[in-house]
């Protein structure tokens, strides 16, 4: 599988090359090792000026900026990357200075371990001047056919623990990388938690991927402040960890769930957590259902663009889509995930469908052949969906 890799061409470079046309900073941010170094090496090929690169994991490369102004002044006529930019925030203001001065397209490019949030005033300092593009792991478009469905699902989309000559290495890639995770990107980003603490957050979670989020319940659960709890649960939002689904409301008369749904962004670490390690071990297991919910919401999002809005809808009578798709242009698509690839349709997304006046509805299984069931509902199988059905909508 490792030579799979030099296969793998990463969707956003053509963004990426499109904005430094642009805006005279672009961020590219994402979790440590999902590979921003190396598209960050790619595109700099493909840079027309001169490119000076910065990797602040090296000594040498700190000692450059410990006179930050006077260095990149020397380099104002080139494209200036800058890696881990998050182990030195004090650069925001100083990068919005000299672009000030000189304000042209792809002055720099900046990459990120960490969400702008994340990152102190990050954001209100370089307003106006800066395009932030999320680098995520390895999509299912992005791997196919190289790597099958099924093998992307278990170990995730961490280049490393994709690509792993063997089962073992990736589960141990995942255990370091969240070592790493809790004992030193939290603190380099100026969060002192203990690692045990978050760990034991995660745990709590893995059972809880793809259902209602309660703040107060995993408070108690840790003998936390439900403060200190949503502050942790935005920090791992904020790396990249988990996403919180928000629900959608409409004014249908009923009674709606208003909590979010919290689901691992990448599956291969939520498998790691639930010490699932092997397919075997993954279709027995009774957390399956919620794996495929969070996989199938995670790779459709990674396929549209950011304006496209998804939420989930649930009634407290029991009516639900599991994922609530709303195009640019306004256009509403249901979604029912069901592992099965003989999927049954639930009274509750008829009716839920009824509620929001949705046309076009889809259930995507793992595999199944693409059909069309009563009321125009489409049972698909999820590369179908994402290859076939998708464009259409758009």
């Amino acid at each position: 599988m490792v030579n799979a890799q030099k296969m793998i061409t990463r969707k956003i470079i053509a963004r990426v090359l499109e904005d430094l046309s642009f805006f005279p900073i672009v961020g590219i941010i994402g979790s440590r090792q999902v590979g921003k170094t190396t598209l960050a090496k790619l595109i700099q090929n493909k840079i027309e000026q001169q490119v000076i690169f910065l990797d602040l994991e090296l000594e040498s490369d700190l000692k450059k900026l410990e006179d930050a102004e006077t260095y990149l002044k020397q380099h104002l006529d080139k494209c200036v990357i800058i890696d881990e930019i998050q182990r030195l925030p004090n650069l925001f203001p100083l990068l919005r200075a000299l672009v000030d001065l000189n304000r042209t397209a792809g002055r720099y490019l900046i990459l990120g371990s960490a969400s702008p949030n994340l990152v102190k005033d990050s954001s209100e300092t370089l307003a106006g001047r800066i395009a932030y593009i999320e680098l995520s792991p390895l999509s299912l478009e992005e791997i196919h056919p190289q790597i099958s469905m099924r093998e992307h699902w278990l170990r995730g989309g961490f280049p490393v623990a994709l690509l792993a000559s063997e089962l073992k290495f990736t589960w141990r890639w995942l255990e370091n990388f969240l070592r790493t995770f809790s004992e030193r990107d939290l603190k380099e980003l100026g969060y002192e938690i203990p690692p045990a603490r978050i760990k034991s957050l995660l745990k709590m979670l893995s059972h809880l991927n793809g259902q209602m989020l309660n703040s107060t319940q995993l408070a108690s659960s840790m003998g936390l402040s439900q403060p200190t709890v949503k502050r942790y649960i935005d920090l791992l939002e904020g790396g990249f960890i988990i996403t919180r689904l928000q629900p959608y409301f409409s004014n249908v008369g009923k009674r709606l769930i208003k909590s979010p749904k919290v689901y691992f962004r990448d599956s291969g670490f939520f498998h790691q957590l639930a010490n699932i390690y092997d397919l075997e071990s993954l279709y027995g297991h009774p957390l399956v259902g919620a794996s495929w919910e969070a996989y199938v919401i995670e790779q459709i999002k990674r396929a549209v663009t950011e304006s496209w809005e998804l939420y989930f809808y649930r009634t407290h009578q029991g009516a639900e889509i599991d994922l609530l798709l709303i195009t640019p242009k306004g256009k509403m698509i249901g979604i029912e995930i069901k592992y099965s690839n003989a999927p049954k349709v639930s009274k509750g997304f008829y009716y839920s469908l009824e509620d929001l006046s949705i046309d076009t509805a889809y259930v995507i299984t793992p595999e199944s052949e693409t059909y069309t069931k009563d009321k125009n509902i489409v049972v698909c199988g999820l590369w179908d969906f994402l290859e076939n059905e998708l464009p259409k909508l758009t």
